[in-house]
């Protein structure tokens, strides 16, 4: 691996000598200028206005032009002789909780080696130190012709740099969320986190690819074949569903539960009281219906009730009958009585209808009210 830096970590009195080199690599197709007529190969070429003539690289310095119109020469000796401390010491300026950098504020990362043996120890010593306590190093490096603020951090047991930008040049983010005041329901977070975690089961980050890539080789090599250029299926506009954001969401944890299947049974229960939080949270119009069985209920309930003292009334009226017509020194035997004198005189008053029997319960009351109870006999 090429090296990129070479310096060394200053750690209090501790110096570590070490090496840079680049952490990350990106994966581009390599795609050059030409001239779209005829495909010719468009270069830029290093032209010198005064000479009127093409200059080699050796010959190229940086330069700056002052608002007054005049210019200044650097040539990479001037670059190389600044007076700058971090130019070869990446000194530790603190040590901070991870959590108070802001990722916005990452740049470029580098592996950090050790420049010969001697520096081991205390490279591991540092290392060990980081990964204990949780922290990162804050320090500064003068790296490719500017000074950056970086943090020293740990990755797979090796010491990594990784610069940063100044805090000045994050820009502010005013004015870009919403300004108004948005109220979330509680159903609605809870079936948001519901889908973040169906949507997070078995992640591997390692699975990720860069499509655009793949895409951009595909269209390269039917170029080169001479044949039609593979075109992805139009997916048409992204349906409007900030209005019903419960549906969306919804829908969306379906989707997710079916690429996932074997969801947790607390994931299924967690959605289903986000239902019921909709249910409770409803228009108050879809309540009357319970209202109208509960009516229904008492009105059968009052039924039952009038029917049962109907009965009542009946075998109350049949009683003073019985005792009059079979002269019976119990009450039960003159219910029996009065039951086998009403089956001899006709069957099909048993079986008539409730009115029937209530109008014949009104004229045995009436029979038994107008007769005088007759006299009993002296035994002789």
């Amino acid at each position: 691996m090429q090296t990129t830096w070479k310096g060394t970590i200053s750690f209090g009195l501790v110096s570590i000598p070490v090496h840079l080199y680049s952490a990350t690599k990106e994966h581009d197709v390599p795609l050059h200028q030409v001239h779209a007529k005829d495909g010719g190969r468009v270069r830029m070429k290093r032209y010198c206005e005064e000479e009127e003539k093409e200059v080699p690289y050796a010959e190229i310095a940086k330069g700056y032009e002052s608002p007054d119109g005049r210019t200044v020469t650097l040539t990479d000796e001037d670059l190389a002789d600044l007076p700058l401390p971090s130019k070869k010491i990446i000194d530790v300026l603190a040590f901070v909780d991870e959590g108070e950098i802001d990722p916005l504020m990452f740049s470029k990362a580098y592996y950090v080696g050790v420049a010969d043996k001697a520096a081991s120890k205390p490279y591991a010593l540092l290392r060990d130190a980081l990964v204990e306590s949780g922290q990162i190093a804050v320090t500064k490096i003068a790296l490719r012709s500017r000074e950056s603020p970086a943090v020293l951090r740990v990755h797979d047991g090796t010491l990594v740099l990784q610069t940063c930008i100044w805090p000045d040049e994050v820009r502010p983010a005013t004015g870009i969320a919403p300004e108004e005041d948005v109220t979330v329901r509680p159903q609605e977070l809870r079936m948001a986190r519901s889908l973040m975690e169906t949507l997070s089961e078995d992640f591997d980050l390692e699975q990720l690819h860069d499509d655009y890539q793949q895409a951009l080789q595909q269209v390269i090599e039917a170029r080169l074949q001479g044949v039609e250029i593979p075109h992805e299926e139009d997916a048409g506009e992204a349906p409007d569903n900030v209005i019903d954001l419960m549906e969306a969401l919804r829908s969306s944890l379906r989707r997710a539960q079916d690429a996932h299947p074997e969801r947790s049974h607390a994931e299924e229960t967690e959605a289903g009281e986000a239902d019921a939080g909709e249910a409770e949270a409803g228009p108050a119009e879809e309540q009357p219906p319970p209202r109208r069985r509960a009516a229904t209920k008492k009105a059968t309930t009052a039924t039952k009730t009038t029917a049962t003292k109907a009965t009542a009334s009946r075998a109350t009226a049949s009683k003073p009958s019985a005792a009059t017509g079979k002269k019976s020194t119990t009450a039960k035997k003159s219910a029996t009585a009065q039951k086998s004198a009403t089956d001899k005189k006709s069957t099909a008053a048993t079986r008539s209808t409730t009115a029937r029997k209530s109008t014949t319960a009104k004229k045995s009351t009436t029979t038994t009210t107008t007769r005088k109870p007759a006299t009993p006999r002296k035994a002789s």
